[in-house]
């Protein structure tokens, strides 16, 4: 694979930068709660970066969630992205993209994902939904839910649909979710019919997985970086704790799993952008955000010493993003005793199960 960004890549990433290290400050963060800053939302779409997302692909929106993940900059960007945009422009059909696409790509309408499915919602004859979801990511901001039924076709819900419920849940990680709870509630089909199966769910599984591991790239990228400059200027008996062999090993060991989730990342999404067989890789690449990410942020915050206990100290984001992200589409365990089972099989990409 090629590791080097397009230039269009490489602009979008700059001004990506740019955006999240102005708005998301610390000062901003502790503002917003464990709600959406809904300026930086909308400096995000104004800027284009939500659109571009069709043109730079999954790899490209890695390099921006990395940038996200870096400031731990609150908006629904991987989720709007992941379960509206890309599915969209994938599996939807010409009338959902023409529909859909513009208003998802200015910010006006916001996706996410009731994912993973593990059966929750069922699909009568005529399209209405019944199941419940207890944590979706981001749903308070969400305009459009992307629901796979039991038989994991994909369905596009309203929020504000009759037989559509919503309530606020706080999670550990201040990602605005709820819990959604459809009680025969319309829907459309994500493309011009129901695909059963698994093809297109796999696929927005996969790219979702990936997705979040360049989130948690970007997370541990950030948790790493203030625990070097904490480390390189807190003085102990007359020196800085860098200098204490320990120390170094344990920051040393952060940033080896810190870039191990992010090439992971990247060769998944790179995969799934080239049209090759990515689903495995996209099980690594969740497997190391999740056992990886959580020892980065374990550690960076035990580098930070009694400061890292401080629930208002910038660390401690990193250390809730982590543990959150950890969890997020499956915890390590559970994501290697399905790449096991994959692996087991005579043609493991050719069959798969549900998350």
């Amino acid at each position: 694979m090629d590791f080097h960004p397009t230039e269009e890549q490489a602009a979008a990433v700059a001004l990506a930068a740019r955006i999240f290290r102005d708005l998301a400050t610390h000062e901003r963060l502790a503002a917003a709660g464990t709600g959406t800053d809904a300026e930086l939302w909308k400096a995000l779409a104004g800027s284009g970066l939500i659109a571009a997302v069709e043109d730079i692909g999954l790899l490209g929106l890695v390099l921006l969630l990395e940038e996200q993940g870096r400031t731990t900059a609150q908006a629904p960007y991987a989720a709007s992205c992941v379960y509206g945009v890309l599915p969209v422009a994938a599996h939807g059909s010409a009338e959902q993209r023409a529909r859909l696409l513009p208003a998802l790509g200015t910010g006006g309408a916001v996706a996410t994902g009731a994912f993973p499915a593990r059966g929750r919602f069922t699909a009568a004859a005529d399209g209405r939904l019944t199941g419940t979801a207890p944590v979706v990511p981001w749903l308070r901001d969400a305009t459009h839910v992307l629901v796979p039924d039991a038989d994991r076709g994909l369905w596009l819900v309203r929020t504000d649909a009759p037989g559509v419920e919503t309530a606020a849940v706080e999670t550990t990680a201040p990602w605005s979710a709820g819990a959604l709870v459809l009680a025969g509630a319309g829907a459309e089909p994500l493309g011009a019919a129901p695909t059963p199966g698994g093809q297109p769910y796999e696929a927005v599984l996969a790219a979702a997985r990936t997705a979040f591991a360049g989130l948690q790239a970007g997370v541990c990228a950030g948790a790493v970086a203030r625990a070097a400059a904490y480390t390189s200027t807190r003085e102990q008996f007359g020196r800085p704790l860098s200098t204490n062999q320990g120390v170094m090993l344990r920051a040393a060991d952060a940033h080896m799993d810190t870039e191990a989730i992010r090439v992971t990342a990247y060769e998944a999404a790179w995969r799934i952008d080239q049209g090759l067989p990515a689903y495995e890789h996209a099980l690594t690449a969740a497997w190391w955000a999740s056992e990886a990410g959580k020892r980065v942020v374990h550690a960076c915050q035990h580098l930070h010493g009694g400061t890292g206990a401080d629930l208002d100290h910038p660390v401690h984001r990193h250390f809730l993003w982590g543990r959150q992200l950890d969890a997020y589409l499956g915890c390590g365990s559970e994501l290697l005793a399905e790449l096991g089972a994959l692996v087991a099989r005579p043609n493991p990409s050719s069959e798969r199960e549900d998350a």
